[in-house]
């Protein structure tokens, strides 16, 4: 194995924070508003230490692709150390799909953000923090291969960045990719800026919250009510063309 000396190492540390500072950026989207970005950075150093440690330049893997999962890794695992979902904020999850339920039965659509906080008697902002809770226990149950988050499979796809499973270039590719567009396209104009940033720009929370003069939590929230609402029209138009073949038969 082949290793730098204490100053190689200590080099390679501080050469790779901006990787570092980067893959936090990306991550705290999905987390909760009591986690802050100092935490995640903490947790990140730790794992970009170990991979400093560890890393055998002779088998001729960069460092910044060696590094990468390791600081991944170690953010998820102290994130999975702590309870994204105590009782009060378990309950108020429950009852946001207790009305996703009703209403999708009564309707035969996912209800709007807005609908969910009316029928509740809650603000808007208070639905996205339970977004934002139940996206940030989903990521880490689904990096660790478990389901005890606590959230339904339901809100769980709901919250999930929609992606297709089929080859780029297939005809549903092409298909998948023509309705996000369109459904982006319908965003509102807030949660349409935070997701052209974020995934066409590539931006970090940091960055996009000061190019909307909002908060990161802020931003989180409006992330994470788009990737609901991008779902739900999604959703919408499969039930659509669903429906119309079944009519047709």
């Amino acid at each position: 194995m082949e290793r730098g000396s204490g100053a190689d190492r200590d080099k390679l540390i501080m050469d790779h924070v901006p990787l570092l500072k980067h893959l936090v950026g990306r991550m705290f989207f999905d987390v909760p508003g009591a986690v802050e970005r100092d935490d995640l950075f903490g947790f990140g150093m730790i794992g970009l230490i170990a991979a400093a440690d560890s890393w055998d330049r002779s088998r001729g893997i960069a460092f910044s692709t060696y590094a990468y999962p390791k600081i991944r890794g170690a953010i998820l695992d102290e994130l999975r150390r702590m309870d994204f979902l105590p009782r009060g904020r378990r309950e108020r999850v429950r009852q946001v799909e207790a009305v996703m339920d009703r209403l999708e039965q009564e309707r035969g659509q996912k209800p709007a953000p807005e609908e969910i906080a009316s029928v509740l008697g809650w603000s808007v902002d208070e639905v996205d923090e339970v977004f934002v809770t139940a996206s940030a226990a989903i990521k880490t149950s689904l990096d660790a291969g478990s389901d005890e988050d606590g959230v339904s499979a339901q809100l769980g796809a709901m919250l999930t960045d929609p992606r297709s499973d089929d080859p780029v270039g297939s005809a549903e590719f092409e298909e998948m990719k023509e309705a996000m567009v369109k459904a982006i396209t319908e965003l509102p104009t807030q949660e349409k800026t935070v997701i052209t940033l974020y995934y066409a720009e590539e931006l970090l929370l940091r960055e996009i919250a000061e190019v909307l003069g909002v908060t990161e939590s802020r931003v989180s929230q409006i992330h994470s009510r788009a990737i609901y609402r991008l779902n739900r029209e999604l959703d919408g138009e499969g039930r659509g063309e669903h429906g119309s073949a079944e009519a047709a038969a």
